[in-house]
C-alpha cells in the first residue's frame, strides 16, 4: 500500500508552510497530511497589537494560546494523527528543524506506528539536550541574536517565546532572511516569514527525550542534509547523524543532501518531493 506521509513543523511554524510540498507530493501520488502542533495553525494567538500599526507595549503583555505547552503536548497530537493515518498503510513521519524534537519523542513512545522517521535539517538529539547543542562547536558560526533581536516579550513573564516577525527594521530582517532564506528573494523570503506565527512554546524536552535505541533505534531512519543551512548548520547535521548511528550501528541513518537553506525546500519544493516520494518506494 501507498504510505501516507506525516509532516510536522519547526518553531514558530505551522502546517501552512507545507501547501506547496503536499502539491508536489499530490502530484507524484502520495498522500499526506500535515500536522499544527499544539498552539499552531488556527490554534494559534495572533494579538491585535500585531496588527499595523502595531503596540509595542500590547505585543509584550498579551496573553498567547501556547503557553504551558509542553514536548508531550506535541508528541500527543502527533501520535493521535499516526494512529488515524496507520489504519490506511504504512506511514513515513518527516519533521523539519525544531520538529525533529517531537519526532524524536514520538518515536521513543510509538515506534509501532512509524514505518519510516525523516530529519528534514531536523534536532534528533542523542548526546545532549536539543539547548544545549547551541553551545557545542558546532553551531559556533549560527548568530543567535537573529531571532533575539525581534523577540518582544517577556518570556519569564508570558511563559512563551514572541517574535515579531512583522518588524520593519531592516537590520532584523535582513538577519532574518540570511538565517532563513539567503538563497531565495526579497519576495520570497517576505511571503514565506508572513506564514510564520508570533508565538512559540518553550519547553524542547529532557534527557528523557532523547534518542531510545531500544524504540527510536528500531525505525528505520533517513536525515535530509540541507547544505546551505545557516540556522541548522551541516555541521551539526552532521553531528547528529553521527550520534545517531553510533546509538543504533545496525540501523543507520540513509543520507541524502538537498542544496537548501533552512526554508528553500519547502519554497521551491520539487527537489524535496522527489526525494521523498522515493522512500516511499526504497
Amino acid at each position: 500500500m501507498s504510505p501516507t506521509f506525516v509532516l510536522v513543523h519547526g518553531a514558530f511554524a505551522n502546517s501552512f508552510s507545507f501547501a506547496p510540498l503536499q502539491a508536489e507530493l499530490a502530484l507524484l501520488g502520495h498522500r499526506s497530511a500535515a500536522v499544527d502542533l499544539p498552539g499552531h495553525g488556527f490554534e494559534a494567538t495572533f494579538p491585535a497589537a500585531y496588527q499595523a500599526p502595531q503596540d509595542a507595549a500590547g505585543l509584550a503583555t498579551t496573553p498567547g494560546s501556547i503557553k504551558g505547552v509542553t514536548l508531550a503536548d506535541n508528541a500527543a497530537r502527533v501520535i493521535e494523527v499516526l494512529e488515524r493515518a496507520k489504519e490506511h498503510g504504512p506511514v513515513i513521519l518527516v519533521g523539519h528543524s525544531r520538529g525533529g524534537a517531537t519526532l524524536t519523542a514520538v518515536g521513543n513512545a510509538r515506534p509501532d506506528l512509524i514505518d519510516r522517521i525523516v530529519y528534514v535539517s531536523a534536532w534528533a538529539p542523542v548526546d545532549l539536550d536539543v539547548g544545549d547543542y547551541y553551545a557545542e562547536p558546532e553551531m559556533a558560526s549560527v548568530d543567535v541574536g537573529v531571532l533575539a533581536g525581534a523577540m518582544v516579550a517577556d518570556p519569564a513573564a508570558v511563559g512563551l517565546l514572541r517574535s515579531n516577525f512583522r518588524t520593519s527594521d531592516p537590520a532584523v530582517l535582513a538577519g532574518f532572511k540570511e538565517a532563513f532564506l539567503a538563497d531565495g528573494t526579497d519576495d520570497e523570503f517576505l511571503t514565506m516569514l508572513n506564514t510564520f506565527q508570533p508565538d512559540e512554546n518553550l519547553d524542547v524536552g529532557t534527557s528523557a527525550d532523547r534518542a531510545q535505541a531500544e524504540t527510536w533505534g528500531t525505525i528505520p531512519k533517513t536525515y535530509v542534509r540541507l547544505s546551505a543551512d545557516t540556522s541548522v548548520p551541516p555541521a551539526i547535521q552532521d553531528r547528529m547523524i553521527r550520534e545517531g548511528d553510533a546509538l543504533t550501528p545496525d540501523n543507520p541513518y540513509d543520507v541524502h543532501t538537498l542544496e537548501s537553506s533552512h526554508l528553500m525546500w519547502l519554497v521551491r519544493p520539487r527537489p524535496a518531493a522527489e526525494l521523498l516520494a522515493g522512500l516511499a518506494v526504497s
